[in-house]
């Protein structure tokens, strides 16, 4: 009888084999621990260049020297924060991500609920709408787009470019909260329905609050699309005052030559919200993915 964790199991020649996996080389191991230490610098060394070049005065990354430490300073973030529109893009960013994160959400939770519990008229029609409206690259979506909110009066104007991005996250989002959906037990809506509550009050008193990991994974790609997105902004945001983030830092790069410093200095504030956000919401992206993935 093996010990507890373990299986024995008798193999040919009067030998006992336990089950599991066995003790590791001392090649292996330092084979396996080099190749995640190269890997972990690989992934860490643009973010720490990054970093450093943002903190260079401009001789230094005009030079062509290369050296990590040269007289660092905040020259460049103070330059980005007090003599360029940056704190205007950076409130345009915040806006709209906000209002797509938000927005995305609601939909997609309600479209992915509706499409997990009920079967109505048109279902199916949603399903592939849903599926098909992902096979489009954003390049082919501009025009159409573009024309629809010409005629609605909506170019250059922050509810515009917010109904560009939920065409592009509700469709992910809503697929992947109707998968998480179909995980959660109907049980749970039938008691909710005997106490009396309806459908609505299911879905937001006992559905929505067991769906968190689901919910954090829409959000987190809502606000990533709409935060980082260039295309869209580009196309549809045509006044200096509404440019957003994406689309402002693109002003550093002139037709000879590029202000690093403003650029990198930027680039690493940008990075500061989408880094927030994650740490808020990362302990609830694995599950919600898994979750969603394993069902539709």
């Amino acid at each position: 009888m093996g010990t507890a964790g373990t299986v024995d199991r008798a193999i040919p020649g009067g030998r006992r084999a336990t089950g599991g996996r066995g003790p590791r080389s001392a090649g292996a191991s330092l084979a396996l621990h080099a190749t995640l230490v190269v890997a972990s610098l690989v992934a860490v060394f643009p973010v720490a260049w990054l970093v450093l070049t943002s903190l260079k005065p401009r001789d230094a990354w005009q030079s062509t020297t290369v050296r990590l430490f040269d007289d660092p300073s905040l020259a460049n973030y103070a330059q980005v924060l007090g003599d360029t529109a940056f704190p205007r893009w950076l409130f345009n960013s915040l806006l709209v991500a906000a209002l797509t994160t938000v927005l995305g959400v609601v939909l997609s939770a309600t479209t992915g609920y509706a499409v997990s519990r009920f079967r109505f008229p048109g279902f199916r029609s949603i399903m592939w709408m849903l599926l098909v409206t992902q096979m489009f690259p954003v390049a082919i979506l501009i025009v159409p787009i573009y024309n629809l909110l010409a005629g609605l009066g909506l170019i250059n104007q922050f509810p515009g470019l917010v109904i560009a991005y939920l065409t592009s996250t509700v469709p992910f989002c809503a697929w992947m909260m109707k998968g998480y959906f179909d995980t959660v037990p109907v049980e749970i809506d039938e008691a909710g329905r005997v106490d009396g509550l309806t459908p609505f009050g299911t879905f937001w008193r006992l559905i929505l609050p067991l769906s968190r990991p689901g919910l954090a994974v829409a959000a987190f790609y809502s606000f990533i699309t709409a935060w980082a997105e260039v295309a869209y902004a580009t196309a549809f945001m045509t006044g200096d005052d509404k440019y957003t983030l994406a689309v402002g830092i693109g002003q550093f790069v002139g037709q000879h030559k590029a202000e690093w410093g403003l650029l990198t200095a930027s680039s690493v504030l940008i990075a500061v919200p989408a880094a927030a956000v994650f740490l808020l919401v990362q302990r609830h992206l694995v599950t919600g993915l898994t979750a969603g993935a394993t069902k539709s």
